[in-house]
């Protein structure tokens, strides 16, 4: 039976697309997923199944907007997977360190994505990387370095070039997130 991350995207985001994780836990539950837990409230589902990822993607999408009234994508990381999104970490402690001394928040995130984006959409990044926002992408994860803010970041809204559904996390979600798979 494998452990596996849901990462919700798109909820809880200001005042729409608003879930209860009492009630999120409860719906993962009832579609037979075990050790189910939540982390704080973007919709972060820590779970066991026997089921395989476009299995698991599948059953959830599909019974999701007639749970909770609305529709979302989930992208899903096994516990192997997201152990090594924190150990393949492509920048320096030096440049993190940098960018935190100048950022005025979190400075290191992940978009997790769906699929591994195309070499040609990846190219298109390249026009926002600067001495602030730098990115690097492994496999289906692209890892982003913010000297500034993500949130008026022309990289982090460009993200979109790479046509892959994703969401994004701070470093710290997902370093905490590891460590409450192995509590499972």
């Amino acid at each position: 039976m494998g452990v596996y991350i849901a990462l919700l995207r798109g909820i809880n985001v200001g005042t729409k697309n608003r879930i209860k994780m009492s009630e999120l836990k409860e719906y993962f539950e009832n579609l037979g997923y075990t050790n189910v837990k939540t982390y704080i409230q973007s919709g972060n589902v820590i779970f066991r199944s026997e089921l395989d990822e476009n299995q698991i993607k599948e059953q959830l999408e599909s019974n999701f907007e007639d749970r909770f009234g609305f529709s979302t994508k989930m992208i899903l990381r096994s516990s192997e997977e997201l152990n090594n999104i924190i150990r393949n970490l492509p920048f320096s402690e030096e440049d993190i360190e940098k960018a935190e001394s100048t950022s005025e928040g979190e400075s290191l995130y992940v978009s997790l994505m769906q699929q591994v984006p195309l070499e040609e959409n990846i190219k298109l990044l390249e026009a926002y990387k600067n001495e602030y926002d730098k990115y690097e992408v492994i496999g289906r994860d692209v890892y982003l370095l913010f000297g500034k803010s993500i949130r008026n970041s022309k990289l982090a809204t460009n993200l979109t070039k790479l046509k892959v559904t994703d969401t994004v996390r701070n470093w710290k979600t997902l370093s905490k997130l590891v460590s409450l798979v192995d509590e499972i």
